[in-house]
């Protein structure tokens, strides 16, 4: 079992299998991005090989992200590997994933997070960049007929899309999804500073509260966002204090980027490279020893992690993963 110096047990992954993206979100990269080549990335024998490392030591949830993971070729083919191990579940864009519904349906996928910021087809070509309104609502809409379970994830946007909230809100009157309000973080690929944020998770709340009454829900172990349902609807809210880091105390999981690199924290620097030591030919018990002693360094919460990590350039999320 995988523990850290805080006595958390680490049983979750976020795996990114790529930095590239179809969208150029503006709070998460610049238009012009250099995205890796395929050799800097983790193989899939490199990562089936990884998460059977940690399925060993306890870990029994991954989730893929990506950048946009059914970027990468033959996703379908590492889906179905790892189903048979772990838990498994996927953050995506929606803008390729319609064609591919029925077969996550068919793998026991156990539920999609889908990145969505805006209702409006005018405003989400503003914020991404590229018109692709369409084929993002043809997954959310047929995620939601297939039942696969569904987290529609939106980053709030002073200024931007904060006139939508109770839009979204009355998307789960009808649907047993949850949407979920994200707190804007700096990691926006930008290389620019971050001076805080005017809508974090009690403004949403209160902008929320304005319209519907909010009934508040138990929170599941190493939940990090908070839970509500609008007396009557079939779906839940939830707002993820991102930026405040409120739950950090509980946090369960590592990351893992395209090229290997392992945060603890998502505000911390990378601490070890699995993609080396693998090829630097490391047994299975170095690996595992080098994981647990970086464990045993991890900061208490993403305040302590950023504030050693003050003097580096904030990346792309596409590069962290997700």
């Amino acid at each position: 079992m995988l523990t850290d110096n805080h006595h958390r047990i680490i049983n979750y992954v976020r795996l990114a299998v790529t930095d590239r993206c179809n969208l150029r979100c503006t709070y998460c990269m610049p238009e012009n991005m250099r995205f890796l080549e395929r050799e800097a990335l983790l193989s899939y024998e490199e990562i089936l090989r990884f998460m059977q490392l940690l399925t060993g030591a306890g870990v029994n949830k991954v989730r893929i992200t990506g950048g946009e993971p059914f970027l990468r070729k033959d996703l379908l083919f590492l889906l179905e590997k790892l189903v048979k191990i772990a838990e498994v579940s996927i953050t995506t864009n929606g803008v390729l994933t319609a064609p591919y519904i029925p077969q996550l349906k068919a793998l026991g996928i156990q539920q999609v997070n889908l990145s969505l910021d805006t209702l409006q087809p005018q405003k989400f070509f503003r914020i991404t960049r590229r018109d692709q309104f369409t084929a993002v609502r043809k997954t959310l809409d047929g995620l939601i007929d297939a039942g696969i379970p569904l987290k529609l994830n939106m980053v709030v946007m002073d200024g931007v899309n904060t006139d939508e909230l109770t839009d979204f809100a009355a998307l789960t009157r009808d649907h047993p999804l949850s949407v979920r309000f994200i707190e804007e973080m700096p990691f926006n690929g930008q290389g620019k500073g971050f001076s805080g944020i005017e809508w974090h998770y009690k403004r949403i709340l209160d902008a929320i509260r304005a319209v519907y009454p909010l009934e508040k829900l138990a929170d599941a172990p190493h939940s990090t966002s908070m839970n509500y349902t609008i007396p009557g609807h079939a779906g839940s809210i939830g707002v993820i204090p991102a930026y405040s880091r409120t739950f950090c105390g509980t946090c369960n999981r590592i990351r893992v980027t395209p090229t290997g690199h392992l945060k603890t924290c998502l505000y911390g620097n990378d601490v070890m490279n699995v993609r080396d030591l693998f090829r630097r030919h490391a047994t299975d018990e170095e690996v595992l020893s080098q994981l647990q002693a970086v464990l045993h360094q991890r900061f208490a919460n993403g305040f302590e992690a950023e504030a050693a990590n003050r003097h580096s350039q904030l990346e792309s999320m596409s590069v962290i993963g997700g």
